[in-house]
């Protein structure tokens, strides 16, 4: 099992509105793999975008998935040894990766807005990625010559290079750095890690050793990968699951009120049943 020992897998979701048969099938996928590896299933509670979440959702998300059939060793709701289990809480884990990403020059301040990345991007976006092509603005700034302007940290990545990795359910994946993706957002301007960095150092801190999620995340574990390796970290294995799309044939999201697993729940629908009629796929 690669440099693990023991299987641990995790269920991460964010309390920015209720949870949804998407999530809930991607989670499913992520408990059986623990079950059938022997191992341990760890629940995290991604709450750092306080402008999105509120903490109404992380009650209701903690009752959902408990209702829907989900069991985890440890979490913000019972502990375990590698507490805190919210995100809102480990900011110190966060700010020395950040430190030791730029103790090696693996970053830089950037001072663009998004709204000015869009203007000067020099490649579209894929559809289920929703951060743009980097031109590379920021790329020569010194911090101290920013003065008091607001600032984000970018990773600089090394463009031309070939990024590959083994994906549990889709095989080899390859992503080729500043075609694929670009430079990319560690820390954002109002001084909160992004997903990238703070994914990365929780999973390594928890030592999971296998990451279950959906395949629109894809290329962020092509960006994830490269953080790790800055900070001399070994990667988990990836397992990235096909996701659940509408009538429409748009991939579902916490807008989709009527497919939340509270609202299935109020029509009376069991956990059973869901899983019988949505499942039978995975």
């Amino acid at each position: 099992m690669s440099h693990f020992e023991k299987y641990r897998g995790r269920l991460a979701p964010s309390p920015t509105g209720y949870l949804h048969l998407g999530h809930a099938r991607t989670f499913w996928v992520a408990q059986q793999r623990a079950k059938a590896n022997g191992g341990e299933l760890i629940l995290r509670n991604e709450d750092l975008d306080a402008t999105r979440f509120k903490m109404e959702f992380v009650d209701a998300m903690l009752e959902d998935l408990r209702w829907f059939g989900f069991e985890w060793s440890e979490g913000p709701d019972i502990g375990g040894k590698f507490a805190p289990y919210n995100q809102s809480e480990r900011m110190n884990f966060y700010r020395a990766a950040l430190e030791n990403l730029r103790a090696g020059n693996f970053i830089y301040p950037c001072t663009c807005s998004r709204k000015d990345i869009l203007a000067a991007t020099r490649a579209p976006h894929a559809n289920d990625d929703d951060e743009p092509i980097y031109p590379g603005t920021c790329r020569q700034n010194r911090e101290s010559e920013i003065g008091n302007r607001k600032l984000s940290w970018r990773f600089r990545v090394p463009d031309g290079e070939t990024i590959s990795f083994e994906d549990g359910n889709s095989g080899e994946q390859k992503f080729v750095a500043g075609k694929d993706f670009g430079d990319f957002v560690v820390w954002r301007h109002d001084d909160v890690p992004a997903y990238q960095l703070a994914c990365v150092a929780d999973d390594a801190a928890m030592e999971i050793s296998e990451v279950v999620r959906g395949a629109d995340l894809l290329v962020s574990t092509a960006r994830q990968i490269l953080i790790y390796r800055a900070l001399g970290l070994t990667p988990p294995k990836f397992f990235h699951c096909a996701l659940m799309l509408d009538k429409k044939g748009e991939r579902l999201a916490k807008r989709h009120d009527a497919l939340s697993l509270r609202k299935l729940r109020e029509l009376g629908e069991t956990p059973e049943s869901l899983r019988q009629k949505f499942f039978i796929s995975t």
